[in-house]
């Protein structure tokens, strides 16, 4: 293994700019369609038949995260290139939502934007917009960089130092996306594209623009092994999505590092898209959740896992076992029963026999035993007798 890499997220190992040849090979695929950028993939013919055929030609990915939207939500969708993705999402989404595409590519954001007021039209109202801006800073807003550069031309050290200091006050009084702000996070065969030192900042850019209980759905490109110095080195498989692939397992822990709970695997491509010196390549579409900060209140809740595993354990190293009530404070009771959310399909909620309202609520014992006795959520003087009244005892 000496003579491989493990594209760690903290190093660049490349002879080259990255961004250079992302930027220039997406240039030409922003003037010519180029099939070789993408695999293939399928996406919901009726809400492709309301696009722009040259937005379909042009656009590159490798996967569908616009699939795992709902009405009204506000989504940003990272490297938004031609704009296939934000216009399907503007349907899914409709008129009480709001679609924001990143790109910091001119030619692709001049073409996203070529067919705003033409789409709007079609569906009856206009929900999007893209920005520019690098996928790994969301706070900074790379046009009105660029109006600051053409009254302030750099010249000296000093006039670099002042350029610094504008994108400081960009960042904080005017954000390009603001914290806590989107329902959504998408992208689409994208976070590959940047560069390995950036990749630790990205997720936690995306964790902090995301509200409370807002999820990410990133289809991307990944490898089975890491990558050998000579893929790392190619700035064709760079931009071909290939030399910046996360390793399979590594890209979910990307997400759980930056804070996110909950990741699941929605769709992994069976077979590699690629095969290069025996590493396999393909498509993965993950999600994640953000929201399990905060306190713990105890309100004498419970919940059981339904199976089929004997046990398992989630992000915040809460264990389940099998049939068991599980005790539970309040903050992880509605993270496991959000129907939205990643594990209510595989649990039974308990509610207390008397509510203990939130506001007088103490805190919860994350050291007492993890099994809830029954008597804590019915409560030690509940001795009702309720026989049955005479009907079926099930219905079916």
């Amino acid at each position: 293994m000496s003579q491989t890499l493990t594209n760690d997220p903290q190093s660049d190992a490349t002879g080259y700019d990255v961004e250079q040849a992302v930027r220039q090979r997406y240039e030409q695929g922003a003037k010519q369609a180029e099939a070789s950028l993408c695999c293939p993939t399928t996406y919901e013919s009726d809400y492709l038949a309301q696009l722009p055929a040259e937005i379909i030609e042009k656009d590159y990915g490798c996967g569908d995260p616009t699939r795992y939207v709902r009405q009204g939500e506000t989504v940003v969708d990272l490297g938004s290139g031609a704009g296939k993705h934000c216009y399907i999402l503007a349907q899914k989404v409709g008129a009480t939502g709001q679609v924001i595409g990143v790109d910091f590519n001119d030619e692709m954001l001049a073409l996203s934007r070529k067919y705003i007021d033409e789409m709007a039209g079609k569906l009856g109202y206009g929900n999007v917009a893209f920005v520019k801006g690098k996928i790994q800073d969301l706070q900074l807003n790379l046009e009105r960089v660029q109006a600051w550069l053409a009254n302030h031309p750099i010249t000296t050290v000093e006039d670099l130092a002042a350029l610094e200091a504008e994108c400081t006050r960009l960042r904080q009084e005017h954000p390009l996306i603001v914290d806590n702000s989107v329902d959504v996070v998408v992208s689409n065969c994208v976070l590959n594209l940047v560069r390995p030192r950036d990749k630790q900042q990205l997720f936690q850019e995306i964790y902090r623009v995301l509200k409370p209980g807002g999820r990410a759905v990133i289809s991307d490109i990944v490898c089975d092994e890491a990558v050998t110095p000579t893929i790392l080195n190619d700035p064709q498989l760079w931009s071909g999505c290939i030399a910046g692939a996360f390793r399979e397992e590594g890209f979910l822990e990307m997400f759980e590092q930056a804070g996110f709970y909950g990741m699941e695997i929605l769709v992994r491509q069976e077979q590699p898209w690629q095969v290069i010196d025996g590493i396999e390549f393909r498509s993965m579409t993950v999600r994640a959740f953000k929201g399990k900060e905060g306190d713990g209140w105890e309100r004498d809740q419970a919940v059981i896992y339904k199976g089929p595993w004997k046990a398992v354990q989630d992000d915040h190293g809460h264990t389940l076992y099998r049939g068991q009530r599980m005790a539970v404070g309040d903050k992880t009771f509605k993270i496991y029963t959000n129907p939205q959310g990643a594990y209510a399909q595989d649990i039974l909620p308990i509610l207390p026999n008397q509510d203990i309202p939130l506001d007088i609520a103490q805190p919860f014992d994350c050291s007492r035993t993890e099994i809830r006795h029954p008597r804590e959520t019915k409560g030690l003087d509940y001795h009702a007798t309720i026989k049955p009244d005479g009907g079926a005892c099930c219905s079916s």
